[in-house]
């Protein structure tokens, strides 16, 4: 009598769940997936700072939404939420010549993947820093060895300041690109398509 009592349970609940699913379509489904129209703007802020002088091409970065992502008045992603996306070229600057460069990519948002266009950022140029620095050098060394030695001390101490005003720009010459942390990005996104 017992065994019969369970066994008309299962039976029992297995005609109600069957019977739920028919009666109401939908239920027992997955909601659709959201989708992203392409060109969508994300606005999103950076946790830490990425440099062109040691970040390298793959690398990820995390960062959080500054706005609220909305689609069709359906809010999809809050401010806060978080953010993946990946650095898709870095060059780090020479001393004299080429800026550093970095490009960033846009790759999840709250844990869904997306597609997104890429940012660039180059750092500043060498050629009006580097002027300043062996100009004012060559400057500066002239009317040192002017004083001292003359014309001939001026034409050494321009040698000798425009050397050491090279040297300086050496030393400081790098011009990495940078996004300093908490900066704001904003993206172009849309759903990933597969």
């Amino acid at each position: 009598m017992y065994k019969l009592s369970i066994l008309w349970t299962i039976v029992l609940m297995n005609a109600l769940t069957l019977a739920l699913t028919l009666a109401i379509p939908g239920v027992l489904q997955a909601a659709p997936p959201v989708v992203i129209p392409a060109g969508t703007e994300v606005t999103i802020r950076v946790n830490a700072e990425i440099t062109s002088g040691k970040a390298k091409t793959g690398d990820v970065f995390e960062g959080t939404l500054s706005k609220e992502l909305v689609v069709n008045g359906d809010t999809l992603a809050k401010v806060g939420d978080p953010v993946t996306g990946t650095v898709t070229y870095a060059k780090s600057s020479g001393r004299f010549r080429k800026s550093g460069r970095l490009s960033l990519r846009l790759v999840t948002i709250n844990g869904a993947d997306v597609d997104s266009n890429t940012l660039g950022r180059q750092g500043k140029g060498h050629a009006m820093s580097n002027a300043a620095k062996i100009g004012g050098g060559a400057v500066a060394g002239a009317v040192i060895g002017g004083v001292t030695g003359g014309a001939t001390g001026a034409a050494v101490g321009a040698a000798a300041g425009g050397a050491a005003g090279t040297g300086v720009a050496a030393a400081t010459g790098k011009e990495e690109a940078a996004i300093a942390t908490e900066e704001q990005l904003t993206f172009k996104v849309g759903s990933k398509t597969e």
